[in-house]
C-alpha cells in the first residue's frame, strides 16, 4: 500500500538530514514519480516537502545545541552557513542558537506519519480510457504554482495564443478528448505550498507529428488513463478533485501512477461562467 511507502520515505528523510536531500532521491526511494510524490506529500500533510525537511533539520539541530554542541559544528552539520543558520533558527524557534543550552530550550517538531482518515464516502465518478501514442501540442510558459483560485498567469497564457496558432491546433486535433486541455509539469523541486514555478501548456491532443516550430509539444506513449469527471463551481470543484485524487483515491487504489503529466479540460455553462464540467486525466499502470 502506498501509505507504507510514504511512511518509509519519512524515515529515509530523518536518516539523511545531514546530507543534501532532494526530491528525486526521495521519490526514487519510494518508487513514485517525483511530481506525484511531491503532490501526494503536500495534499496529505498540508506542508511542502522542503519546508518539512527544513523544520526537521532545525528540530535535530535544536537537540544537538541542547547537548552543548558548538553552534558552528551544528550549522555545518545541517548544511547551513553560520549566518544562515542563526537567521533561520531564530525565525523558527524565537531563540538564537547560542541561547539554547543556557536556557535548556527544546522546540518540538514531530515526525510525520501518513494515514487515511475516512470520515465519509465521497463518490468520484471515473472511467478508464486506453490511449494510443499521442502528443499534446500547444503553447506553454513557466507560471507561478497556485493550488487555489484562478491563476492569472495561466489566463494570460491562454489569451496570448494567436489566431494562426489556434488554426494549427484546430487542424492537428484528432483524438479524444476533443477539447482545449491544460497540462502542468516540470515543477520546481524545492517549492513549498504557494511558492515556485511550473511549466503550463494550453493545447490539444493529436496523433500527428507534422507540427510547426510555433508550437510546443509533449510526447506520450500508448497508455491507460483514469478519467475523473466533476461538475460544479469553477475553479473550486476542479481543484478539490485534484486534492481528492491525491488524498483519497491514490492511497487506496490498485493502480500505480505513470511518470507522465496529468491533464484536464473545462467546459463552462453557457449561462453561468462560475459553473463548469471538467475532466482530469491521470495516466496509470497496474
Amino acid at each position: 500500500m502506498i501509505l507504507n511507502e510514504l511512511n518509509k520515505s519519512i524515515d529515509y528523510i530523518d536518516e539523511n538530514l545531514t546530507k543534501e536531500l532532494n526530491l528525486l532521491d526521495i521519490s526514487n526511494f519510494v518508487g513514485l514519480p517525483a511530481q506525484h510524490y511531491r503532490n501526494l506529500f503536500i495534499f496529505l500533510s498540508g506542508i511542502g516537502l522542503s519546508e518539512y525537511i527544513k523544520k526537521r533539520k532545525l528540530y535535530f539541530a535544536n537537540k544537538d545545541l541542547l547537548n552543548n554542541e558548538p553552534v558552528t559544528n551544528v550549522a555545518t552539520k545541517y548544511g547551513y552557513s553560520m549566518d544562515g543558520f542563526t537567521r533561520t533558527f531564530k525565525a523558527w524557534s524565537g531563540y538564537l542558537p547560542s541561547q539554547i543550552h543556557e536556557n535548556q530550550v527544546l522546540i518540538s517538531y514531530p515526525k510525520l506519519s501518513f494515514f487515511v482518515n475516512v470520515t465519509g464516502g465521497i463518490n468520484m465518478k471515473t472511467r478508464i480510457v486506453q490511449q494510443p501514442k499521442f502528443n499534446i501540442v500547444g503553447i506553454q510558459k513557466r507560471v507561478p504554482m497556485q493550488f487555489e483560485g484562478v491563476n492569472k498567469d495561466i489566463d494570460q497564457l491562454a489569451n496570448s495564443i494567436t489566431e494562426q496558432q489556434k488554426k494549427e491546433m484546430h487542424h492537428l486535433q484528432d483524438m479524444e478528448p476533443k477539447e482545449i486541455v491544460n497540462v502542468s509539469y516540470n515543477a520546481d523541486e524545492d517549492f513549498t505550498k504557494e511558492e515556485g514555478y511550473l511549466t503550463h501548456m494550453v493545447g490539444v491532443l493529436t496523433t500527428k507529428n507534422d507540427i510547426s516550430s510555433q508550437m510546443d509539444v509533449i510526447h506520450f506513449n500508448e497508455s491507460k488513463w483514469v478519467v475523473f469527471e466533476n461538475e460544479g463551481e469553477f475553479p473550486k470543484t476542479l481543484q478539490d478533485t485534484y486534492a481528492k485524487i491525491y488524498s483519497e483515491w491514490l492511497p487506496d487504489t490498485e493502480y500505480t501512477l505513470s511518470d507522465v503529466p496529468m491533464f484536464s479540460f473545462t467546459k463552462f455553462d453557457s449561462s453561468n461562467n462560475d459553473f463548469a464540467y471538467s475532466e482530469i486525466w491521470v495516466a496509470v499502470s497496474h
